[in-house]
């Protein structure tokens, strides 16, 4: 369902060069030219709306993949052979290399959340190509769900200008933070493995870094050391998704081992950032206590204390999908095996009429007591601010 606009309406045509964008190559980048980044995102097919390839954002793309095969495409959203095609769910991993997909925001809105931060600001990006398999964002996709970017980066930018400035200062301190009006910017997307293909997640920070009232905040499960160079000057925050390796292993497909997102959190703190730590998705499965209780054991040993000082945390229960059970079937059952547990699930409808389910009440409620316990034996400094 789509939800209505709770900012400012954008008064301007979205593909509009409100800051005089520049045509001339993105940044040059170490690490995003690097074999290990071509691992993990080697485009060779490119499915892209004309405005989007006409685009300054476009063309610099496009620059970067200059052997890639481009087909237009009236809209992101309606692919036929990406989308629609069942037989990509074998090659899930594949389309998610090799493919990449351009696209315009036309709706341009900012949602109310009050958990992880006060506002959901307009996605630069949707899809990903990394494997997680409990990602939410495929549900409405269908069988593939490779990145989709936005290339109309300065008409976002600008709309999440105006919406910070009529809010004014915070009023008050919430669990978001004491100060800022902090603004989601990757709710569908990681913005770590978008800044490997486009400038959108510098262009973000940069933006935030001249807000005082007002703070960015993604989360990541992918160690990018080209967004330390960024200078962020403490108006971004970075959330680093955790969970025990045995998890990892089976779930967080083609992702930063979590070792490497917890070895990066000091690197980041001295370039500018805020780190703070999403415990997420818990899954529940025998042995889950005793697998978080060394995982918190790891983050208390080798995080320094100036990481300690200012870490927070949000524990993220999980949540699946019927739909995406059944896509997951096709290309990694065994995962399957961990999150599909109909005994201690329940069913509910979602906003959009999909079928989700989640932990019973009972369950979530014994199992959030238990990981705040081990939280107050083994990270005790971690302060939580807010479990779902």
């Amino acid at each position: 369902m789509d939800r209505p606009s709770t900012g400012p309406p954008p008064d301007r045509p979205e593909q509009e060069a409100l800051f005089d964008w520049s045509d001339a190559a993105p940044r040059s980048s170490a690490f995003a030219d690097s074999a290990q980044a071509r691992r993990l995102l080697d485009v060779r097919e490119v499915y892209a709306e004309p405005a989007a390839l006409d685009s300054p954002r476009g063309r610099q793309i496009m620059a970067r993949l200059p052997d890639a095969r481009v087909t237009e495409v009236p809209s992101h959203w309606r692919i036929p052979s990406l989308h629609g095609n069942d037989g990509n769910v074998a090659r899930w991993v594949r389309v998610k290399t090799e493919t990449l997909v351009l696209g315009v925001k036309r709706t341009l809105e900012t949602r109310p959340n009050g958990r992880s931060a006060d506002w959901i600001a307009p996605g630069a990006s949707n899809g990903c190509a990394m494997s997680c398999a409990y990602c939410y964002v495929p549900r409405r996709k269908g069988y593939a769900n490779p990145i989709t970017l936005f290339t109309n980066i300065e008409a976002i930018v600008a709309y999440v200008r105006r919406h910070v400035r009529a809010q004014g200062p915070k009023p008050e301190p919430n669990q978001c933070d004491p100060h800022a009006w902090v603004y989601d910017i990757g709710e569908n997307g990681d913005c770590s493995v978008d800044a490997l293909v486009c400038d959108n997640t510098a262009d973000l920070i940069a933006a935030f870094r001249t807000l005082p009232t007002a703070k960015a905040s993604f989360a990541t499960k992918f160690v990018n050391p080209d967004l330390l160079a960024l200078d962020p000057r403490g108006r971004t925050r970075v959330r680093f998704s955790v969970m025990p390796s045995a998890d990892a292993r089976v779930l967080d497909i083609r992702t930063s081992p979590v070792a490497e997102r917890i070895a990066a959190a000091p690197d980041f703190l001295d370039a500018g950032y805020e780190v703070h730590f999403n415990l997420s998705p818990v899954v529940l499965r025998p042995g889950w206590q005793r697998d978080w209780a060394d995982l918190l054991t790891h983050l208390d040993d080798v995080l320094p204390a100036r990481v300690k000082q200012q870490a927070a945390a949000e524990i993220i229960m999980l949540t699946h999908n019927e739909q995406l059970h059944e896509v997951n079937l096709g290309w990694h059952p065994r995962a399957e095996d961990l999150l599909w547990q109909p005994a201690a699930q329940e069913t509910k409808r979602s906003q959009n009429g999909a079928l989700n389910v989640r932990y019973s009440p009972d369950v979530k409620r014994r199992s959030l007591e238990q990981l705040q316990h081990l939280l107050t034996t083994h990270a005790p400094w971690l302060r939580v601010r807010y479990a779902f």
